[in-house]
């Protein structure tokens, strides 16, 4: 889904902590949003202080849902704003620093267009399915966090596979035995599950992914169902397991735990200044061939 905005309330401008260029940028991306009269404030990707005009405050930032989170980084960067930004449903836009930086609306030589585009309204936000992420151990819930790429079950020992049993709403899917399982949304569809063969999925479309890591079995197919279905990871009791949430959040599994994955009830928002489809996006991050062989069109 999709809808116009104005300009934002505020902008607040996360940078990679680990950048020097990044923090160069977000510098003057402050300036420039601040000479059109728009309010900014600052954190880095790993910091706990923010700062707003004159005033410092500690902790996460108060965001509302009118304003706009501007990260300066990679993919990583754009995971930590959107922690950030969630609760708020403060829409996020990234300016790439990174490698492939697929979840970025804009370049480094776009940063004055996005500068204008913003103060100028001229951007909308589309939303993006996100996941709700419940472990649990003889019935009880130990723990819940939420994922906008992927989770993940995965061997904590490197030398060992473990056995996951799959579910799908209550119905026994596949037993592998592999290094791990991954539960992956449409726009995690390019991150982890891509390296591990999964599909791409246009972010459109609504739509769960399930396929196991390096599995030992005849069925090892990447699966994508429905967004209403509940998916059960149950590593088998004697497994050294651990759940990843989008790389970032780290649960550790004790003996006959369980990991549940479905649809979350609220998405993330992501802004968006160009009108051009996500096969364009893809063929750009990818760097498609989309020519003929060798180059000549047939």
């Amino acid at each position: 889904m999709s809808s116009a905005m104005g300009a934002p309330s505020r902008v607040h401008v996360i940078a990679n902590s680990q950048s020097t260029q990044a923090l160069r940028i977000a510098d003057s991306v402050d300036a420039g949003l601040r000479s059109h009269g728009i309010d900014t404030s600052r954190e880095s990707d790993e910091s706990e202080k923010v700062s707003f005009g004159t005033r410092e405050l500690t902790g996460e930032p108060r965001l509302t849902a009118t304003d706009l989170i501007l990260v300066i980084g990679g993919d990583g960067t754009m995971l930590r704003a959107a922690e950030v930004g969630r609760d708020s449903g403060a829409a996020i836009l990234g300016v790439n620093l990174g490698h492939v930086g697929f979840l970025a609306e804009a370049e480094e030589e776009d940063v004055q267009s996005v500068i204008d585009a913003i103060a100028g309204g001229q951007w909308s936000v589309e939303e993006r399915l996100a996941l709700d992420v419940i472990v649990s151990r003889d019935s009880l819930v130990v723990d819940r966090t939420w994922a906008l790429n992927e989770v993940s079950v995965e061997k904590h020992a490197r030398e060992k596979m473990i056995s996951v049993l799959a579910h799908v709403d209550d119905h026994p899917l596949s037993r592998w035995g592999c290094d791990g399982v991954i539960c992956a949304t449409p726009t995690g569809s390019t991150a982890y599950a891509f390296s591990a063969g999964g599909p791409i999925v246009w972010p459109e479309v609504s739509a769960l992914l399930l396929l196991p890591i390096s599995a030992h079995s005849l069925f090892a197919r990447p699966c994508v169902i429905a967004p209403t279905s509940v998916i059960r990871l149950e590593p088998s009791p004697e497994a050294d397991a651990v759940m990843w949430a989008d790389g970032r959040r780290m649960i550790s599994m004790a003996p006959g735990s369980t990991v549940e994955v479905r649809a979350n009830d609220q998405p993330v928002r992501f802004a968006r200044l160009a009108t051009s489809p996500f096969t364009d996006r893809l063929v750009a991050k990818f760097q498609l061939p989309v020519e003929g062989w060798r180059g000549v069109d047939k």
